[in-house]
């Protein structure tokens, strides 16, 4: 197969990382498997244009995309309803989708499992048409990310840092609206300090991430802790995948959801795969099964 390479010098890991270096070992590494390679390293400025020009290559068979979350997602977006396969390298903070695809999370050992690899068909969704791998909310998730940029960070250590102490005043002083919920025929009206609506359902007892990236349908996520020790009881919940067991959140699925914000926009924001984006008063949500075809280990 042919490997277009992405590498987002200035995404997680990769900020850190002899890149050049990598990059070699990277190309070795699939070409003594039988494959050719080719690497474009950019800046998260040109990420989208680069990740664009890797799925239109002749003979492309596969786009490896290493960065954040937003690495990921753009490309996922550019992949998705096409034949050109996604390779997630794992170079983010979190690294949610990799764990759903059960990728290695080391750089080089997730390149060897791609010279090995194996193609899967597995979900996106999308929120008013933007494409998501992950996970769109607002609420409370989005004021921990608002929080967390403005703060310095140079590392992915430095930026786990910088979401604990944002994570830390959003407690302090959580959020709150009213919202609409239209799920099919039922409709949820609430009052919450957070929404997430997920591809696919989290996985139970580890971080947020879903176990059956090819389930066909949405999860979705009502907050329902208010007080102050509530919701630090909600946060370590979400923390450690406790959601069978967990008072503090009514979980819902469908395959289409519209989401409406009954309370003044003026300061809300959302979250689309790790990235602040503005929101609007009604967010269509649907899941769109086996749309992308992804790189998984044999």
């Amino acid at each position: 197969m042919h490997f277009s390479t992405v590498l987002n010098r200035d995404g997680g890991t990769l900020r850190t990382t002899d890149i050049e270096q990598f990059s070699t070992r990277l190309c070795q590494t699939l070409e003594g498997r039988g494959h050719s390679c080719t690497v474009a390293i950019v800046g998260a400025g040109d990420i989208e244009w680069a990740l664009k020009a890797a799925a239109a290559e002749d003979g492309v068979d596969v786009v490896m995309a290493g960065g954040g979350d937003g690495t990921v997602s753009a490309a996922a977006g550019i992949l998705r309803g096409t034949e050109r396969a996604l390779a997630v390298l794992p170079a983010g903070t979190m690294n949610l989708f990799a764990r759903s695809l059960g990728i290695p999370l080391d750089l080089d050992a997730a390149v060897g499992v791609f010279a090995s690899g194996r193609i899967r068909q597995v979900d996106t969704a999308s929120a008013n048409g933007q494409p998501f791998v992950h996970q769109f909310s607002i609420g409370m998730h989005a004021k921990m990310v608002r929080l967390r940029e403005r703060l310095d960070f140079a590392s992915r250590l430095g930026k786990i840092g910088a979401s604990a102490k944002a994570a830390y005043w959003t407690v302090l002083k959580p959020p709150r609206m009213r919202v609409a919920l239209k799920m099919g025929e039922t409709e949820i009206l609430a009052t919450t300090s957070n929404i997430g609506v997920t591809n696919n359902l989290f996985g139970e007892g580890h971080l947020p991430y879903a176990d059956h990236p090819d389930g066909g349908m949405l999860g979705i996520y009502v907050t329902v802790a208010r007080q102050r020790g509530e919701i630090v009881r909600h946060a370590l919940n979400v923390a450690i995948g406790r959601w069978q067991d967990n008072d503090l959140v009514e979980i819902h699925q469908a395959d289409r959801v519209t989401l409406r914000i009954l309370s003044p926009l003026r300061s809300q924001m959302a979250v689309i795969d790790g990235e602040l984006q503005p929101v609007a008063a009604a967010t269509e949500i649907s899941i769109e099964p086996a749309s992308l075809r992804v790189l998984v280990p044999g």
